[in-house]
């Protein structure tokens, strides 16, 4: 529709998960993905990867599983029963109709009887509310992806809502989010044209998920009517930023600075990184790799930081064209479309990014001007000459057409050859001594796409929306909690107030079950849609019901403190509300250089080191002749000066 040439080659799934349908025969001769008969013979080769629309029928046991659903005169005694929003007790009998979609498979499931006409399907025990389930992930395409188990959410079903998802709007498919709303519209559409339209459209999904919905209701107005984004981000594309630094400073600490002992303490990873790091007295955050490393002569500590723990892999994954693949993609022929493939970020979207002269998608990672440590230099955390040795040391990464395959523990056995869990392999470290490490550029065309595009959220999110997640600082999940606040702050900037953004916290800790409040959430949700209906010419801000107010809650889900004042401290100066003492925050590595909480910067404008001498940007350091010298040897091109905008945005 809108989003440009489909992706090839593409990589079918329809065996897998919750389909299992070989997919529809569209060519007798490749190239293609290979269809089979029952008995194994080939009958020929798809690349769209469509399947025959079909609808099934299920029903809840007793037992809490999902079961076929047997002929009308079949008795069933473990047949569960659900409760309607009117007080109707109902068999809790399931209507899914699966299928294809742009390529991609897709799913409907909503209460239905017993007995129906699969032409003519009863909608009345449909509340008329559609809940969109949008799944999160990191993923590089080329691939049909599957459904993901949310799709038969029974919570969900129980209450009478209906339920739609595409394996399109999983970022565990793939992260072209211009993809994922062109599918979201035509899914929409399909299922309006099916079963109606519904009284609104509330969008429901974690991480990867919950950025589709800031996303989507930036991009294409009209298909959501409210969204619930759990453990969100702003978008996928900016957090490459700080992601992307991750290994270049866990290697400074670790390999370049490995005789400092200040490393060797697991809070003061935090230094650099900006994320939480620690320790676990169980081990279950401790970096697996310490042995190894100390074994080898690297200087390590025993705890990790978020870094180790939730992002290792994930820049390989993001930049290296070698490393990636998709699920089956042995049996696509010929192969040699598989070989061609440049398995990065970039790449999956090239029809975004675009690509240089030799055929690559162009990049969009950069770090000039970046000065590392810089908030905790001032701190005196680290010392001036830690912060210059850092800064002159810790270099870039390569362009992805210098990269090579990645080591143990990536891909092979261990060896102390192979042993690189940094990919410092494709870093720009060199190129001696005495000359500074290379920082990297990211290509002006790209990012300014990247804005152009809309897969940078720009702040504009007019709908009802519950940002609610679980904190995981302690366990270093990668979902750290200050994004709701970087969304907020991009929010404020572009719309001016924030009064119809509500952000919740359920706290956890290792070793308890974690309690969501997603059905607390779509219940306020509903309130609040029911409050717009009947009041459509107050604002959405006007017509929030009671519950949808800033709060916290602790481990078990019950509320803690709720109001306006809850999370200040954060994004204001005001003494830390109730919620900001419980739950600590931690930044990135680009918020410790000096950039705002918002982030989302590729490329800083930059100002030379005379201008941040007269500045006092260094303050209360005020560097030497020599330190001067290092400082301009090191920035060539100026240090970042964040008081001015993203150099990449379009004016």
């Amino acid at each position: 529709m809108f989003s440009g040439p489909k992706q090839q080659p593409f990589v079918c799934t329809t065996l897998q998960g919750a389909v299992g349908k070989q997919p529809l025969v569209e060519s007798m001769t490749a190239p293609g993905y290979p269809v089979f008969d029952a008995i194994g013979n080939k009958l020929g080769f798809t690349q769209n990867c469509s399947i025959a629309t079909f609808v099934t029928w299920w029903y809840r046991s007793t037992g809490n599983q999902w079961k076929a659903l047997p002929g009308a005169g079949v008795s069933l005694a473990d047949m569960a029963r659900t409760t309607l929003a009117d007080g109707r007790q109902v068999d809790f009998i399931v209507r899914q109709e699966r299928g294809t979609i742009n390529r991609f498979l897709y799913s409907f499931a909503m209460l239905a009887p017993r007995s129906e006409n699969v032409a003519d399907p009863d909608v009345s025990l449909w509340n008329g509310r559609l809940e969109y389930w949008f799944q999160g992930g990191v993923a590089i395409g080329h691939s049909q992806g599957t459904l993901h188990g949310g799709a038969m959410n029974a919570d969900i079903l129980g209450k009478g809502y209906a339920i739609a998802h595409s394996s399109g709007n999983n970022t565990g498919t793939h992260c072209n989010l211009q993809f994922a709303v062109e599918t979201a519209m035509m899914t929409k559409e399909r299922f309006i044209e099916r079963y109606g339209v519904p009284v609104y459209t509330v969008g429901l999904g974690g991480s990867g998920g919950a950025i589709q919905q800031y996303i989507l209701a930036q991009n294409q107005p009209g298909i959501l009517d409210a969204a619930l984004p759990v453990q969100a981000y702003p978008d996928m594309v900016t957090q490459t930023i700080h992601v992307g630094d991750c290994e270049l400073l866990e290697h400074y600490m670790d390999a370049t600075d490995r005789a400092n002992n200040k490393w060797r303490v697991t809070k003061n990873r935090s230094w650099l990184v900006g994320m939480n790091a620690e320790e676990g007295p169980l081990g279950n955050v401790n970096d697996p790799l310490a042995g190894a490393k100390t074994a080898l002569g690297y200087s390590t500590a025993i705890g990790s930081s978020e870094c180790v723990k939730a992002w290792r892999g994930l820049s390989p994954l993001a930049m290296n064209p070698h490393y990636g693949q998709a699920p089956n993609q042995a049996l696509y022929e010929p192969q040699s479309d598989i070989a061609e493939i440049r398995w990065t970020h970039y790449d999956d979207l090239r029809t975004i990014y675009g690509v240089d002269a030799t055929g690559a998608a162009r990049p969009t990672w950069d770090n000039v001007g970046v000065q590392y440590g810089l908030n905790s230099m001032k701190e005196g955390k680290i010392t001036p000459d830690e912060f210059l040795d850092l800064n002159f040391k810790v270099g870039g990464w390569k362009h992805p057409s210098q990269m090579v395959q990645e080591g143990f523990p990536f891909l092979g056995p261990f060896s102390p050859q192979t042993f690189d869990p940094w990919s410092r392999r494709n870093m720009n470290l060199g190129p001696g001594a005495g000359q500074p490490a290379p920082r990297t550029q990211g290509d002006p065309l790209a990012t300014r796409a990247a804005y152009t595009s809309g897969m940078v959220f720009s702040g504009l999110m007019p709908l009802p929306t519950i940002d609610h997640r679980q904190y995981m600082e302690r366990e270093l999940g990668m979902h750290n909690v200050h994004q709701s606040f970087a969304v907020r702050k991009r929010v404020i900037q572009k719309m001016g107030n924030s009064d119809h953004l509500v952000i919740w916290f359920t706290d956890t800790r290792p070793g308890v079950a974690k309690v969501s409040q997603s059905m607390e959430a779509m219940s306020v949700v509903d309130d609040w849609m029911n409050n717009i209906r009947a009041n459509p010419k107050k604002t959405v801000a006007a017509n929030r019901p009671a519950r949808a107010v800033d709060s916290c809650f602790d481990v078990t889900g019950k509320l803690m403190h709720a109001g306006p004042e809850v999370w200040d401290g954060i994004l204001n100066d005001k003494p830390k509300g109730a919620c900001t003492l419980v739950f600590p925050m931690y930044g990135t590595s680009r918020i410790v250089a000096g950039a705002p909480i918002e982030g989302g910067i590729y490329q800083c404008a930059l100002k030379p080191v005379e201008t941040a001498l007269a500045d006092g940007t260094w303050a209360p350091w005020l560097p030497n002749g020599a330190a001067v010298a290092k400082l301009m040897q090191t920035f060539p091109e100026g240090v970042c000066d964040y008081r001015k905008p993203d150099q990449a945005r379009p004016s």
